[in-house]
């Protein structure tokens, strides 16, 4: 039951099926609900934060109640940086299987886009995932912190005050430096960029390359952030490609 409940993507939902691209998959930004509710809304379903378009986002917070209906479901995701935030998430029911909700009280990760639905504004959920270890809630917090100082060469609070003035070069588009940070390689990689694609690299013997969880799970000890932001550079700079499909990869120099 805690599995049904906890591990909810909707695979199959018609024409609201959510697919995430090569480029979104790689660039999940961590936001907080305070966050998404003052991005500045350009059109209908598009919203910005400091004049950067949204795509795929993720939030952490406690369910505090939910509404099942025939084909979605409607939760109310609180994360205490501002008013809780609707969550809603479409479900496939085309295999006959009982529907199953996360009840309030429940931490849960959603990584979703921001839309206007109904005039209001809401998560569209790809993903629902329930927390067993609540270090990852101290942990999507630094990583929401640690993004937003990159992305837009500022320091945020939660609730998106600015704290400091970046020291150093202002880091867009998910690492592509403006200025000249310090860590830097010879190559013009970071450290943690030389790393993964190290391991990249020892496995471009296979003709596959390797996959993306099994790259994950060779650093683990990377964050999320890092981990992602790495291999996104590493691909648009043209280090490493996508072989069978765009989640295995190899590199280009082996």
């Amino acid at each position: 039951m805690w599995n049904q409940a906890c591990s909810q993507s909707p695979a199959g939902t018609g024409s609201h099926k959510a697919v995430i691209s090569k480029r979104a998959f790689l660039q999940i930004l961590p936001c907080t609900v305070s966050q998404l509710l003052s991005a500045s809304q350009v059109s209908r379903d598009s919203f910005t934060i400091c004049d950067m378009e949204l795509n795929q986002l993720s939030v952490l917070g406690i369910i505090r109640r939910y509404s099942p209906f025939v084909t979605n479901v409607h939760y109310s995701l609180d994360d205490m940086t501002g008013p809780p935030l609707n969550v809603e998430q479409w479900v496939n029911s085309e295999d006959g299987a009982m529907m199953t909700f996360v009840p309030p009280g429940t931490y849960v990760k959603v990584i979703g886009s921001l839309r206007n639905l109904r005039k209001e504004r809401s998560l569209f959920a790809m993903d629902v995932r329930c927390i067993k270890d609540l270090n990852e809630i101290t942990s999507h917090m630094l990583e929401v912190v640690q993004a937003h100082m990159q992305l837009f060469g500022k320091g945020f609070d939660v609730n998106m005050n600015i704290t400091t003035a970046s020291g150093s070069g202002r880091v867009s588009d998910y690492g592509a430096d403006v200025g000249h940070p310090e860590g830097m390689l010879p190559d013009g990689l970071s450290i943690i960029q030389s790393k993964v694609l190290q391991v990249i690299r020892s496995f471009s013997v296979h003709f596959e390359g390797i996959g993306f969880n099994d790259l994950k799970r060779q650093l683990d000890y990377l964050s999320v952030w890092d981990f992602r932001k790495s291999l996104t550079i590493l691909i648009d700079e043209g280090h490493v490609f996508t072989t069978i499909d765009e989640y295995h990869f190899k590199a280009t120099d082996h």
